[in-house]
């Protein structure tokens, strides 16, 4: 099984978006995959919930930050939410799971800033460092043309991560989730440019 954590300390750079989105994307594919929420309110739980049966099936994993449960025997993929402000227990347990990392981060001064030592601690975890655990940047509600994306590649190479794409700015993620949609689970037409825009990160995710 691969577990995949995203995180970010940081609210609102949609680390719910991407965490339910990579989970629809391994459930379009066959895979057995489950989503974990880590955040108290259990918004990609809530999510979960406005799923109909005709569509992918994406496990539900509860986790207890003081008696975690173990995910289904056999599982293929794990994804796991984060909140806004993760850190002791909760980052821990997190970490301690990964077999990857992918930090949502909005290419702006502010947002890099806000992040810079969250980035910084993942570059210094053990597992990181041994190639345990591997991590990458995804930029969000982003041009790549613009210099902010530039500016990002910039500040993330610093860390010696890879920038693993850019996902646009548009309302098809918002409308989508309000049904418990994905990307993946709507016309190839409708979501072209967004589909094309995931395939490095996808191809990042499901690597060995």
């Amino acid at each position: 099984m691969t577990v995949i954590v995203v995180a970010n300390p940081k609210g609102g750079v949609g680390k719910s978006t991407l965490a339910t989105n990579l989970a629809g994307h391994f459930a379009a594919e066959g895979e057995w995959v489950a989503l974990a929420d880590l955040d108290k309110q259990r918004s990609a739980h809530a999510w979960l919930s406005l799923r109909v049966g005709t569509l992918p099936k994406i496990e539900e994993w509860n986790i207890d930050t003081d008696s975690p449960a173990k995910p289904p025997k056999g599982l293929e993929k794990a994804v796991v939410d984060t909140p806004a402000g993760v850190h002791g227990n909760r980052l821990s347990l997190a970490l301690e799971l990964a077999d990857k990392v992918i930090v949502p981060l909005q290419p702006s001064m502010f947002d890099i800033l806000a992040t810079q030592d969250f980035l910084a601690r993942l570059a210094k975890e053990k597992g990181v460092r041994k190639g345990s655990i591997e991590v990458g940047v995804v930029g969000m509600r982003v041009d790549a043309r613009t210099r902010s994306a530039d500016q990002l590649h910039r500040f993330v190479e610093g860390l010696d991560l890879p920038v693993l794409g850019f996902l646009r700015d548009t309302q098809n993620y918002v409308q989508l989730a309000a049904h418990g949609l994905t990307i993946w689970d709507v016309a190839q037409s409708r979501v072209e440019k967004d589909l094309e825009q995931w395939q490095p990160i996808v191809e990042w995710a499901s690597r060995k």
